[in-house]
């Protein structure tokens, strides 16, 4: 019966939240605190991802541009994801790896963040972002599933991965999604008392 599998599916994503917070509570709140650093020094975040890590990161800036829970003013930030002419210019003229570098080379700076999605942590244009931020000298705060793949091998010591305990794709997006909204949660808390 459907009732089942429905079941398995919510038991599975509450024990995988479950661990993720036993597991990485502590760098999450460290992730809050680098880009609330970053906000107070006039840095902005800018966010990545491919498919469903791309609307993550669209979903992460449009909170923090617009609002999360409570009124607050609007936050500088950027998805990397939105701009097809871009991307598809930069996939055409060089190589589909170098969507998200490109624009950091452009855009970035210190002290901006980027967070940097992706499940798997092998995607390629995932890495080259993480490269480029360090290029501009920029913090990269990872959200990875699995074992981090070639992303957790790129990360230098100030920065954060957010690996979530987990194999499966679905699983890991619900998380990142939840860590998301904490991050939302603490930005709020810390600049604004909310």
């Amino acid at each position: 019966m459907s009732i089942s599998r429905i079941e398995a599916i919510f038991t599975q994503s509450i024990l995988v939240k479950q661990e993720t917070f036993n597991t990485i509570a502590e760098n999450i709140a460290l992730a809050g605190d680098k880009i609330v650093q970053s906000l107070l020094n006039e840095g902005k975040i800018m966010a990545c991802g491919n498919g469903g890590s791309a609307a993550d990161s669209q979903h992460f800036t449009s909170e923090l541009i617009n609002r999360f829970e409570a009124e607050r003013p609007a936050l500088p930030a950027i998805a990397l994801t939105t701009d097809s002419s871009t991307i598809t210019s930069i996939a055409n003229d060089y190589h589909y790896d170098e969507i998200f570098a490109r624009q950091i080379h452009a855009l970035g700076r210190e002290p901006d963040v980027l967070l940097a999605i992706s499940t798997s942590g092998q995607s390629n244009s995932i890495v080259k972002a993480i490269e480029a931020a360090h290029e501009r000298d920029m913090t990269v705060i990872a959200l990875t599933g699995k074992d981090g793949g070639l992303v957790a091998g790129v990360l230098l010591d100030g920065d954060i991965e957010l690996r979530v305990p987990a194999e499966q794709t679905a699983r890991i997006q619900e998380t990142h999604i939840t860590i998301v909204h904490a991050l939302c949660d603490l930005i709020d808390h810390q600049l604004f008392g909310a």
